[in-house]
């Protein structure tokens, strides 16, 4: 279990790691190598333990049957939540229309965002659900083909109707112990976070923002509002569960997905906060928040909509009601097909952008803060996913306080 102290220790860590950065300036870099091997242990975690806890989340469910039934309920509240964050987007940018009357040399000064079409194509994003081959799926982190490949590998032990039971019990066991090599990796995190924190403060400071603090301020409003007005109202009703608590039990996950800007090297302390902090299911956390790691991006797809719109405004682009529908849908599908790693919202941006044909240059306005928009939306993306978690597991019929 994660320690209740340890949330005090991630907070000091975010502070001091802030306050260090503009200290040191850029001499803070030095810390960076600390903050990257916390991510990489963390990343070394998530395909054994998204493999071993989908396996186990199916084997559960003990039928077919259910598996529909918990993964009807998943997708549904997913992409529900995940339109909604769109629209707020939608809402937000046009009220504080962040690009009007923006200096046309900021145009100038951006840098041109190269990116391959091959990369970018929704067809292949979709193929990549279904792996040619799992064992280069698993080195290749592609988590969406692993996560088809564990459903279907989930199904066919159920179907042995009780002739996997030894498979089964041995996927059950490394599902525990990549629960446990989390928990040592935890015992670390107030070093990583301190890491990354000084050394991300002390690259940007403050003078990358300014040109762009209207822009920024629009995606966090839009953000905050969702949180607000969306997932903690969800959590209360839905979920009944008090928000307070809520944010406070799944601190250790707000705090790493914020420092880490990854909802999938988050999952595992995700998972850790749902069941030991929260008293959420194996059964439900095992199926719902891995399966939200990946293609529930509520944040992401926010951001990709304020900030499509954003650039629209630069260029003195008018976009129509219809338009802007297709950059919400656009966004949705598009969030969903995020890789779940540092700026990968940026990369799908370009699909949105292609989406209405707005310029993709303007992508490169968007580097100098993306970073620490990144951050935010992270947290919004894990906040979406252990939200999912609560309510599914409430309408599960399952009882915790």
């Amino acid at each position: 279990m994660v320690p209740m102290k340890l949330h005090t220790q991630i907070l000091f860590a975010i502070v001091l790691g802030i306050f260090v950065g503009f200290l040191l300036g850029p001499s803070a870099s030095m810390f960076q190598v600390f903050g990257d091997l916390f991510i990489r242990l963390l990343r070394m975690m998530v395909i054994p333990l998204v493999f071993s806890s989908i396996v186990v989340g199916v084997c559960n469910l003990g039928s077919v049957k259910n598996l529909g039934h918990l993964g009807a309920r998943t997708f549904s509240y997913y992409i529900v939540t995940t339109l909604v964050a769109t629209f707020i987007g939608l809402l937000a940018v046009n009220i504080m229309q962040p690009g009007k009357g923006t200096d046309q040399n900021l145009l100038m000064s951006s840098a041109p965002v190269q990116v391959t079409q091959d990369s970018l194509a929704l067809a292949d994003i979709a193929m990549e659900i279904v792996p040619e081959n799992i064992f280069v799926a698993l080195t290749e982190d592609n988590v969406l083909g692993v996560i088809f490949f564990s459903l279907l590998f989930g199904c066919g032990l159920i179907s042995l109707s009780g002739k996997g039971g030894r498979l089964t019990e041995v996927i059950e066991n490394l599902n525990d112990l990549m629960l446990k090599l989390t928990n040592w990796i935890m015992l670390i995190a107030p070093i990583g976070v301190f890491s990354l924190m000084a050394s991300i403060v002390g690259k940007t400071g403050l003078t990358a923002f300014k040109p762009l603090v209207l822009y920024m301020s629009t995606v966090l409003v839009g953000l905050v509002a969702h949180l607000g007005l969306v997932l903690l109202v969800i959590v209360f009703i839905w979920g009944k569960y008090s928000p307070a608590v809520f944010l406070k039990r799944m601190f250790p996950a707000i705090a790493t997905a914020f420092s880490t800007n990854s909802s999938v090297v988050t999952l595992p302390v995700t998972m850790e906060s749902l069941e030991k902090n929260m008293g959420v299911s194996k059964r439900v956390v095992s199926f719902v928040a891995p399966l939200g790691a990946t293609i529930n991006m509520d944040g992401t797809a926010l951001y990709e909509v304020v900030a499509a719109v954003f650039i629209a405004q630069l260029y003195g682009v008018d976009l129509s009601f219809s338009q802007q529908l297709v950059i919400c849908v656009a966004s949705m599908l598009a969030s969903i097909g995020a890789a779940g790693i540092p700026s990968a919202g940026l990369v799908t941006l370009v699909i949105v952008l292609k989406s209405v044909n707005l310029p993709l240059e303007g992508v490169g306005l968007l580097l100098a803060v993306d970073r620490v928009l990144d951050m935010c939306r992270t947290t919004i993306n894990v906040l979406g996913d252990a939200s999912g978690s609560l309510v599914i597991a409430r309408l599960e019929g399952e009882r915790f306080s």
